[in-house]
């Protein structure tokens, strides 16, 4: 199924509007939210097709909110790409372990943002 709708989630501003632009520049449609309970309550309600996830976050991180939406029956298929600054081998592997289906590390590019929208399209 093509990639239509995405929920992106960063408490950076600056990080939520260019991923959005980007994702937007793609040909989707973009839904934000900046911690991690706005984004498991946005992700029941908007059934995004994908998910880009900063981890750092106040509040619920990205690794609680990904395991959250991968424990939901209404949520667990949706994939959940973490977009963040942590990029040790460790924060990799933790975030397979939570369920992450890929991987982009900050400072990225709009070719490593639309090279993942591919993957899922």
């Amino acid at each position: 199924m093509p990639v239509r709708k995405v929920l992106v989630v960063d408490d950076s501003p600056t990080d939520l509007a260019n991923i959005k632009d980007i994702v937007t520049d793609a040909g989707c449609v973009v839904v934000t939210a900046t911690n991690g309970e706005e984004a498991i309550a946005k992700a029941k309600t908007d059934k995004p097709d994908l998910i880009f996830m900063d981890i750092v976050m106040p509040g619920m991180d990205g690794y609680a909110a990904c395991r959250s939406l991968h424990a939901e029956a209404t949520t667990k298929g949706i994939p959940v790409i973490f977009v963040t600054s942590k990029n040790q081998k460790a924060d990799r592997l933790w975030a397979q372990m939570q369920g992450a289906k890929a991987f982009v590390t900050k400072p990225y590019n709009a070719d490593a943002i639309v090279d993942q929208l591919k993957a899922f399209i």
